[in-house]
C-alpha cells in the first residue's frame, strides 16, 4: 500500500519530502513496478543526525545540528551534496536524496542517491570556523561515508574548498590520501576540468536539445535565469554562447533585467568587485519573485526549492520552464504547467549534469587516470542526450509529462535492479 507519512508520523516528513514522494507516485502510475519494489523505494536506507561542535573565533563552543541520508544503494554507492544553510533539515536532506536516486538512474550512472548538510548560517561564519566545522563534521561522518559507501559533493554554500577539508580529514584519519572520498574538489588533488561548469552546461544541453526537437532556434529565444552562481552563472553564459538573449539574472540580493539584454561581461565584473548583483547600475532591479514573472521564452531556475507554486504559476510568462535547481516547481504547480501548455524540463534530467562530471571525477580518481576538458564535455554531452531522448520518447510513447517519462524511466532502472538483487534476507 501507498505510504502514508500522516499515519507513519515519519521523522524526515515535511512539505519537501512530500513534494517528492507525490512525484514518486506520479511515476509508478506508469511504470509497471511491484508493490513491494515500491513500497522499499518509498524510504530512505539510511537517515543519520548527529551534532557538530564548532569552536567559534572567541573561544565559544556552538553545536550545529548535522544530517546525511542515503536514499538507495542499490545500484551502487550513495552521491550528493552537502549544504550549509539555515534550513537545512531531515526532511529536506530525504527529498533531495531520493531525487538524487532517480537523477542518477536516469542516466544510468551506477549511484544512489544521497543529501546531507549541517544547519548553520556559512555568511556568518569566518574561514577559520567553516573549515574547524567541516573537519568535525566529516568525522562525525567517517562511519557513513567512504568511497565505495557514499561520495559526498558541493551543494549550497560548500565548494572546492570545502571539499579539500574533507578530503585531507578523510585521508588524515586512513593514512594515505583518498581523493575519490569526495568529488568536486580541487583540479591538484585530483579533482576533474569542467567539474564547475558541469550543471549549467548540463542545463543547456538539455534545453538545446529541447528546442531542436520543439523546431525552436535556441538563438531567437528570449531567457530569464533565476540564481546567478556556478548553475546559473554558467548556463547563462552557455545561453548567451548559443546566441539567445539573457535578459535577467538574480542572486540573494535580488534580480537585474535588461530587455535588450544583459551584458554578462560586465556583470560579472561588478560581481567580482561588490560580491552581489546589488548597485549594479546598467539594468532595471527586480525582486526574486517578480524576476519569475517577467516575459521571456524561457525561464531558467537554478536558485532554490519551492520557487513556482500555486500562488504564482498563473503569472509565469514562459514558453519552457527548465529546472536548473532540485524541486523549484511544487506538484501543484506542475499540473498547471502542464494545463498552460507551457514545457517543463524536469531537475532530474535537466540538472544532472554535476552528478554525471561528479561520477566522471570518481572513475578517474580510482583509476588515477584524468581527462581533458572536451573528452569530458563530449562524454557529458553524449551521456545528456541519450537520457534526453529517452525521456522524450516514452513522454510520447505513453502520453505524460517530461517529469513523469523521467521519473517511471528512473523509477524501471532501480526497480529493475532491486527485483534482480532481493529484498535481504
Amino acid at each position: 500500500m501507498a505510504l502514508d507519512v500522516e499515519q507513519a508520523a515519519l521523522e524526515w516528513d515535511s512539505p519537501l519530502f512530500r513534494m517528492a514522494l507525490a512525484q514518486f507516485e506520479q511515476g509508478l502510475e506508469h511504470a509497471d513496478v511491484e508493490e513491494d519494489v515500491a513500497e522499499r523505494l518509498r524510504y530512505p536506507e539510511r537517515a543519520v543526525m548527529m551534532s557538530v561542535p564548532v569552536r567559534r573565533d572567541d573561544g565559544s563552543l556552538e553545536v550545529l545540528a548535522g544530517y546525511r541520508v542515503q536514499h538507495s544503494t542499490v545500484l551502487g554507492p550513495t552521491k550528493g551534496g552537502l549544504r550549509y544553510d539555515p534550513h537545512v533539515s531531515l526532511g529536506e536532506c530525504t527529498a533531495l536524496a531520493m531525487w538524487m536516486t532517480w537523477k542518477c538512474a536516469l542516466l544510468r550512472i551506477p549511484y544512489g542517491g544521497a543529501k546531507g548538510g549541517i544547519r548553520c548560517n556559512p555568511r556568518e561564519m569566518s574561514p577559520g570556523e567553516l573549515e574547524r566545522m567541516t573537519r568535525r563534521y566529516t568525522i562525525e561522518l567517517r562511519p557513513v561515508i567512504g568511497p565505495e559507501e557514499d561520495i559526498p559533493a558541493p551543494d549550497m554554500a560548500t565548494n572546492e574548498k570545502t571539499m579539500a577539508w574533507i578530503m585531507d580529514t578523510y585521508s588524515m584519519v586512513e593514512g594515505y590520501a583518498v581523493p575519490e572520498i569526495v568529488t568536486g574538489k580541487p583540479v591538484s588533488i585530483g579533482g576533474s576540468v569542467f567539474r564547475r561548469e558541469a550543471t549549467g552546461a548540463g542545463v543547456v544541453m538539455v534545453v538545446e536539445r529541447a528546442c531542436q526537437r520543439l523546431g525552436w532556434d535556441l538563438a531567437e529565444q528570449r531567457c530569464i535565469v533565476q540564481g546567478y552562481g556556478n548553475v546559473g552563472g554558467v548556463a547563462a553564459h552557455e545561453l548567451a554562447a548559443r546566441g539567445a538573449r539573457v535578459m535577467a539574472v538574480s542572486d540573494i540580493s535580488g534580480g537585474i533585467y535588461s530587455e535588450a539584454g544583459l551584458d554578462l561581461a560586465a556583470v560579472d565584473a561588478w560581481i567580482e568587485e561588490q560580491d552581489s548583483l546589488d548597485g549594479y547600475p546598467d539594468a532595471q532591479h527586480v525582486s526574486n519573485s517578480d524576476l519569475l514573472e517577467l516575459p521571456c521564452d524561457i525561464l531558467v531556475l537554478a536558485a532554490l526549492e519551492d520557487q513556482v507554486t500555486a500562488d504564482n504559476v498563473g503569472r509565469i510568462d514562459a514558453k519552457m520552464v527548465a529546472e536548473g535547481a532540485n524541486g523549484p516547481t511544487t506538484v501543484e504547480a506542475d499540473a498547471i504547467l502542464a494545463e498552460r501548455g507551457i514545457v517543463v524540463l524536469p531537475d532530474i534530467l535537466t540538472n544532472a549534469g554535476g552528478v554525471t562530471v561528479s561520477y566522471f571525477e570518481w572513475v578517474q580518481d580510482l583509476g588515477r587516470l584524468f581527462w581533458g576538458r572536451d573528452e569530458i564535455r563530449d562524454k557529458l554531452a553524449e551521456q545528456i542526450g541519450d537520457a534526453f531522448d529517452r525521456v522524450w520518447d516514452l513522454s510520447e510513447q505513453l502520453g505524460v509529462t517530461l517529469r513523469q517519462a523521467a521519473l517511471v524511466a528512473a523509477i524501471r532502472e532501480v526497480a529493475g535492479a532491486l527485483t534482480a538483487r532481493g529484498i535481504y534476507p
